[in-house]
């Protein structure tokens, strides 16, 4: 069974940012996370991680295609 929630951890890795950008992404709301436990750890969703990722695709398609039509 895969596993729900992904620590931030997690989620630095399988984006390869710094724990600094991954904090940053869940302060801003760009990466929805929650809260849990006594020490509130940051537990991202698998399927909200997805869907970042997936919104980061559809922004890179729209900037190529801006700076395709910019170029000629």
């Amino acid at each position: 069974m895969e596993k729900r929630f992904l620590s931030l951890a997690d989620v630095v890795e399988t984006l390869n940012i710094s724990m600094a950008q991954g904090y940053a992404l869940v302060r801003t709301g760009d990466l929805p996370a929650i809260q849990v436990g006594p020490k509130k750890v940051w537990r991202v969703e698998a399927a909200e991680l997805e869907a970042y990722i997936e919104r980061m695709y559809a922004k890179s398609r729209e900037r190529l295609k801006g700076s395709a039509a910019a170029d000629g």
